[in-house]
């Protein structure tokens, strides 16, 4: 646990050391980097995570009794927070490859500066502790040691984002911008030839259907401990090369956004960059089985990394270059993100608020009101505990780092 500052974007021209390809990528700043817009995004895409895609379900569920314009448009919200069974995009299943996507923002922020202290050898071990930890840290949220060793879940949320964050990391080190994008295009290709072109044992080539595409087949075969989905899982090892491809996406969004242009005209780029993502993923999905998150296809990280790249030029011309105010709270929980997370896996902050309205005064709150309505409020009263104990750290200027 440590303490940091906050500083808004002040982009300087030198780099000490760490290679010229670094250096052309991104320079170093003279104090440490932290976007408003992109705290605030973290914060939205955890917020969603550990409870206000329940609060969601539990409000349609109260609206089943209201009139039924009401009652449908709450359904519908409802089915927007929840992951599309197989085919096609919810709005919930845009949340973790933004995640990913934030991971690579930040990487372009803060190797840059690591390499002016370090040398580069002390920024390898550095990348690699923190993927380590961010690995463990998945391993523990699934249940860790406290399972059998067939039962571990090895893979998961932070166990991809740990990847993610060491492949890109290391990537970025030695690769200019172009080499990046170049790198981008041949694993979105390769991964689409893998599973359009290689049949798996019993298999036909190019199907995707759940359990019976290449992807699945190579977790029940190879992966060790527990999947997911019984005989597959959504954080799977082939559909984790895709995913390593969102982050390094998100590092090039990170690149733009330090290239010294205006900063709404950085801002323009990625909206527009990040439409012409969303069409090109749209059209290659006509193909590629339109879009399918459990297996992260090359069509999917078009689509999503190019919705990322939109919101990120709308909140930072929005909170870092206008200013708006009133999304501190957000900021609050992004600062803190992975410790919130945490505590929601292994606590649960609707654990906690149940023993402030559960019991016999939600059963009460169900009678007098709505079925579904001890819930939501269950819900709020979560949310509202973990922006309190984030706004707290934050006040305190407590950051947990890996």
């Amino acid at each position: 646990m440590a303490s940091s500052s906050h500083a808004r974007l002040s982009p300087q021209p030198e780099l000490r050391d760490g290679g010229a390809s670094v250096a052309s990528i991104a320079p170093a700043p003279a104090a440490p980097v932290r976007l408003v817009s992109l705290d605030a995004l973290r914060g939205m895409a955890i917020l969603a995570i550990i409870g206000f895609d329940g609060a969601v379900a539990a409000f349609a569920e109260m609206a089943k009794s209201g009139p039924p314009l009401f009652r449908d448009i709450c359904g519908f919200l409802a089915l927007q927070f929840s992951h599309s069974e197989w085919e096609g995009l919810h709005l919930y299943d845009f949340v973790f490859p933004l995640f990913v996507f934030i991971t690579g923002v930040g990487i372009a922020f803060a190797l840059p500066r690591a390499l002016s202290m370090q040398t580069r050898g002390e920024v390898y071990f550095r990348i690699i502790k923190r993927s380590l930890l961010m690995y463990a840290l998945g391993v523990i949220y699934y249940g860790g040691l406290g399972q059998h060793w067939d039962e571990i879940r090895y893979v998961g949320v932070l166990q991809r984002i740990a990847v993610c964050y060491l492949v890109t990391s290391i990537l970025f080190m030695h690769l200019r911008p172009a080499a990046l994008v170049a790198m981008v295009a041949a694993m979105l290709v390769s991964y689409w030839a893998l599973m359009s072109f290689v049949a798996a044992p019993g298999m036909h080539a190019g199907s995707v259907m759940p359990g019976a595409n290449l992807a699945d087949w190579i977790d029940r075969t190879f992966l060790p401990g527990r999947l997911w989905y019984g005989e597959s899982d959504p954080e799977g090892l082939l559909s984790t090369v895709p995913a390593i491809t969102t982050c390094m996406l998100g590092a090039l969004a990170g690149v733009l956004l330090q290239s010294g242009r205006p900063p709404a005209r950085i801002n323009l780029m990625l909206v527009i960059g990040g439409a012409m993502m969303v069409v090109a993923g749209w059209l290659w999905g006509q193909t590629f089985s339109i879009v399918i998150k459990a297996l992260w296809t090359s069509s999917f990280v078009l689509v999503t990394a190019g919705a990322s790249a939109i919101l990120l030029g709308v909140a930072n011309q929005l909170l870092d270059v206008w200013r708006v105010t009133g999304a501190s709270w957000l900021v609050w929980v992004g600062a803190n993100a992975i410790t919130l997370y945490m505590i929601s896996g292994l606590a649960g902050f609707d654990q906690l608020a149940r023993r402030l309205v559960g019991g016999d005064f939600g059963d009460f709150l169900d009678r007098i009101t709505a079925p579904g309505a001890s819930a939501f409020l269950t819900h709020a009263v979560g949310l509202a505990l973990a922006i309190w104990l984030a706004g707290f750290l934050y006040r305190k200027r407590v950051f947990v780092r890996l």
